[in-house]
């Protein structure tokens, strides 16, 4: 089980980027319905946060507040893939993003993740640094 980011870069402020979550070597649908797939972003010196995620039996999704208003979650089934469309970047936004996976309902709802435990999958991250 492998999920595999992209998309990104180094954009400057106010900019726009669309990470990209995708399944490698299996798909989404293996998992039957009842997971999430979460968004996390670490900055050095901080601690990780969880920005977003999405539940595949409802579709509910969930955004912290620092980026309410100007991310979307967006799941593609058929391509296994998972989308974070990040619009009106802030230097604040800085950092390297995460996708992670956790095959239980309870890991993604419209208050929250369930915080990170050993069975989750996670990918190998992608950097976003917003600058000018």
């Amino acid at each position: 089980v492998q999920l595999v980011e992209s998309g990104g870069g180094l954009v400057q402020p106010g900019g726009s980027l669309r990470l990209s979550c995708a399944a490698s070597g299996f798909a989404f649908d293996d998992w039957g319905d009842d997971f999430g797939i979460a968004w996390f972003r670490q900055a050095p010196g901080k601690e990780r946060e969880g920005v977003s995620c999405v539940r595949r039996r409802d579709g509910v999704t969930y955004y912290s507040d620092s980026v309410k208003g100007r991310f979307t979650i967006s799941s593609d089934n058929a391509r296994s893939t998972v989308y974070l469309q990040m619009n009106s970047l802030k230097p604040e936004d800085t950092a390297a993003y995460y996708c992670a996976a956790g095959l239980t309902f309870y890991y993604c709802s419209a208050s929250g993740l369930r915080p990170p435990d050993d069975t989750d999958y996670w990918g190998q991250g992608t950097q976003v640094t917003v600058s000018s």
